[in-house]
């Protein structure tokens, strides 16, 4: 890229954003990414939430990964693996798209984008910004997503199950596990975007755009951090499909730790470990395609204003 871009563009580095680079552009580079990464992945996360859920019906029962993809497939179609794919593809686009620009925003300010050195502080940083906004946003879609992937669900579709929700349960019930989210996501969102940043650094201290490094860089990154987060990606599972449980403790769940001593009683530690193997299995592509789509739409952009 370096030797056919004008003198100018040697100014700034590829992985530190141009000065002339829009708001408007970076939201779209990360909505890309958040439509590409969660339409592409959705199969594997309908997995991870029905052998995430606690008490589920006798139907949704599963002995572990293959064996949920398989009596999925049998039982209800292949083309149940995409139910509620809806709610995701019309939440992502906006909540990537401000989760990406703040983001950026906050790691230029605490000047992440400085120097060859890492930047561990700004990285967290940023990305704990970055999930506390997108969240807020996204919330809402994702319990609506996760009520539609459970066996035996009973929603027709998105604007029905939003409908349902809201007249039984209030519109409380969207948020009830926001703050269990943000307990989740800000660390896995530090920790991944702390590990990606120092990844990239050394995996290509060039820091010139390399699909590669970005793929490989997001995918362990996306691991390391999903391992760490399990437990409480199982704790939100259970407070954003309690209003399903048959389960009387479980439908009165109001809270991360009501939630956690409901599931520590039944199943022991191992239950917040309950689909841990899935979970990894999904954000490592999941990571590796966000982080590429993004980076990929960046360069477009930077190429574009250079043209």
């Amino acid at each position: 890229m370096r030797d056919h871009a004008p003198a100018a563009v040697e100014e700034y580095e590829y992985e530190g954003l141009p000065p002339n680079f829009t708001l408007a552009e970076n939201m779209a580079a990360g909505a890309f990414a958040g439509i590409a990464e969660h339409t592409l992945m959705y199969p594997f996360d309908l997995l991870k939430t029905r052998l995430q859920v606690i008490n589920p019906s006798p139907g949704g029962l599963y002995t572990g990964l293959s064996n949920a993809l398989s009596t999925i497939s049998r039982a209800e179609g292949v083309g149940s693996l995409w139910r509620g794919i809806s709610s995701v593809i019309l939440g992502a686009g906006p909540a990537h798209a401000v989760y990406f620009a703040t983001y950026e925003a906050v790691k230029h300010a605490m000047g992440g984008n400085m120097g060859n050195e890492h930047h561990p502080l700004a990285a967290a940083t940023s990305g704990a910004c970055a999930t506390i906004a997108s969240d807020a946003l996204m919330n809402p879609f994702d319990v609506i997503k996760q009520r539609m992937q459970i066996h035996g669900s009973i929603y027709r579709s998105i604007a029905h199950c939003t409908r349902t929700v809201y007249r039984n349960e209030g519109l409380a019930a969207f948020y009830v596990s926001y703050p269990t989210t943000l307990c989740m996501t800000v660390p896995f969102t530090a920790l991944q975007f702390t590990a990606y940043e120092s990844l990239s650094k050394i995996i290509n201290p060039s820091k010139g755009y390399d699909p590669i490094t970005h793929c490989t860089s997001g995918a362990l990154a996306g691991a390391f951090a999903a391992g760490l987060t399990t437990p409480l990606d199982v704790i939100k599972t259970l407070l954003q499909t309690r209003g399903t449980a048959r389960d009387a403790d479980i439908r009165s769940a109001r809270g991360l730790f009501r939630a956690a001593s409901i599931i520590k009683r039944q199943h022991g530690y191992a239950g917040f470990f309950r689909g841990l193997r899935p979970r990894i299995i999904t954000t490592m592509p999941s990571t590796a395609i966000c982080w590429s789509s993004y980076e990929m739409a960046k360069a477009y952009f930077i190429r574009h204003q250079d043209d």
